[in-house]
């Protein structure tokens, strides 16, 4: 007799045994619907059988019955069907390793027009990453074209669409579709984007990030201003800057990236700054071609390389910063205070000289940025913008500083991830009320109540320690360990526990206290009670939570 197992149905299913009338050869069974069952049906469908119903002694045809059974792999696991929310590093590994996995049902939603997240987004004048770029690639896909140690945007976006093309991910992507809403019931993901498409999943993988929500600075009459005005993360790209005065509202990394590329090419600039930031001098020299063909010629001449500068960075920076006593932490520190000896005006130096300790808010690497801000034609003001009026922006000691252009360097609302996604578990739970408070999640990647939902660099992550990219793989491999159970048939969903996520968050802010970014700075690494929002131990320990979940931390339901 077949009856609804493991896997439901979406009504009331009829009780089935298989029989040929004629012959009576195929005799009665028993299974429970599964893992296997639908591949049962199928041999007792080869092998001329018939189904009947039990009850009433009719007749069903086998593709009746498969109708209501999950479709399966060939190797006899479920054919799950993937979305995935997000077309950005996470989202093109994770489609990678599904297919590696078997499962071919993955559609990608990207809201952006083109693939690559934030590489896509920010594309202003400067733009790199602060991560070596052996290290920000993907362990699969070494790039032998790096041109230097450190890589710029347009570098990195070249190398997401390189790896998009090897392995044929953008079949998978639908563009300009923004997900705006998911809701379980009880047995699939229904979502529907901002223009009205629907869709199902049995497991949503969600790599939206964090750097997408724009922070927008509440300065008194922005909208009065006469010239340009735009973020950093929608740059102008018609504008020409020749001969123009630009404004440059923060001090963080967009900031200081965009002062040193634009600062020969103005007539004059003003960076306005709140805070002062400490600077990590970056030596960014250039791979030489010897170098390069050596990477082409033996791939593993560069993964060599990338596992020896991931032990580099995990034993040096991404420890230090957990251990705000480290020996570490202190030479970082001394090397961001030589650097800032550089700046030899003694008033200038002063004022960009920083309040805090390095590394307390997100560490800026950056080669040329005290070079340029000594330039004749850059200045520095450290008073505060009392408002922003037609001609320029006017600061609290009554002095209008006149500017054609206004950039603002001001990042972004690091805290909303799948935010202001609707997200509606089977019994109701609300992300919306879950997080009402704040963002929480279990290793930052699921939410109690929200069944297969997992959040790649999702909450209180690793996101100021590792390499994103080290971090997306680590997590994306652990969520499909968890995936590997619901297609073999072992649970049909799974969320962490309330008590395991409380647990882990307890543990998560006894630890945090420990760390650089809890000794007295505002930054956006803290929440709302001065917690930092971030892993708060060694990447070891990251690397061995990540290795096998721990299914006594979930509620699994068949």
């Amino acid at each position: 007799m077949l009856t609804a197992g493991t896997t439901g149905w979406s009504k009331a299913p009829p009780n089935f045994f298989g029989r040929n009338a004629a012959s009576g050869s195929c005799g009665d069974y028993s299974v429970t619907l599964g893992h296997g069952s639908t591949l049962w049906v199928k041999q007792l469908a080869t092998r001329g059988c018939r189904l009947t119903d039990c009850r009433t002694g009719a007749w069903a045809t086998v593709p009746d019955v498969l109708a209501h059974m999950p479709d399966l792999l060939s190797d006899g696991r479920r054919d799950l069907r993937f979305v995935v929310i997000g077309a950005g590093v996470s989202g093109i590994l994770a489609v990678i390793r599904l297919r590696e996995r078997g499962f071919q049902n993955v559609t990608v939603y990207e809201k952006a027009s083109r693939l690559g997240g934030t590489w896509h987004d920010n594309r202003y004048p400067g733009v790199a990453c602060d991560v070596p770029s052996v290290l920000y690639s993907y362990s699969f896909a070494p790039n032998p074209e790096w041109s230097r140690r450190f890589s710029s945007g347009a570098e990195i976006q070249a190398y997401l669409e390189k790896v998009a093309t090897d392995f044929d991910v953008e079949q998978s992507i639908v563009y300009d579709e923004e997900v705006i809403q998911a809701i379980h019931d009880g047995h699939r993901w229904h979502l529907r984007t901002d223009s009205g498409r629907d869709d199902e999943a049995d497991v949503i993988l969600a790599a939206t990030g964090i750097f997408h929500h724009l922070f927008m600075p509440a300065l008194d009459g922005l909208g009065d201003f006469s010239g340009d005005v735009f973020h950093t993360a929608s740059w102008n790209e018609s504008l020409s800057l020749d001969g123009r005065r630009v404004g440059i509202v923060g001090t963080g990394s967009s900031a200081v990236q965009t002062v040193g590329a634009i600062v020969d090419e103005v007539d004059a600039l003003v960076l306005f700054q709140r805070t002062a930031q400490w600077v990590l001098p970056q030596n960014n020299n250039v791979y030489t071609d010897e170098e390069k063909a050596a990477f082409r010629s033996d791939p593993a001449i560069q993964i060599r390389l990338h596992d020896e500068v991931s032990e580099l960075f995990a034993e040096g920076f991404a420890n230090a910063v957990v251990d705000a006593e480290s020996p570490a932490l202190a030479k970082i520190a001394q090397m961001c205070h030589e650097n800032l000896l550089t700046v030899t005006d003694p008033d200038l130096r002063a004022r960009l000289t920083p309040d805090h300790r390095a590394a307390c808010k997100r560490l800026v690497v950056a080669e040329g940025f005290y070079d340029a801000i000594q330039r004749p034609n850059a200045s520095l003001v450290s008073e505060g913008i009392a408002r922003i009026e037609t001609g320029g922006v006017r600061t609290v000691d009554g002095v209008l500083h006149e500017i054609d252009v206004l950039v603002l360097a001001t990042g972004f609302q690091v805290d909303q991830f799948l935010r202001p996604m609707e997200v509606v578990g089977p019994t109701g739970v609300k992300l919306s009320e879950a997080w009402a408070e704040r963002p929480i999640a279990y290793l930052s990647m699921a939410v109690p109540g929200l069944p297969n939902l997992f959040m790649v660099n999702g909450p209180n992550g690793p996101v100021g320690n590792f390499s994103l990219i080290e971090v997306a793989e680590l997590q994306v491999e652990y969520s499909l360990q968890l995936v590997d159970y619901i297609a073999a048939g072992d649970f049909r969903l799974v969320a962490p526990s309330v008590e395991a996520t409380e647990s882990h968050e307890e543990a998560r802010i006894q630890a945090a206290g420990k760390t650089v970014w809890a000794t007295g700075c505002k930054s956006w690494y803290l929440d709302d009670r001065g917690v930092p929002m971030a892993w708060p131990w060694s990447f070891r320990e990251f690397q061995r939570r990540m290795s096998t979940p721990d299914l006594d931390s979930y509620v699994l339901t068949n």
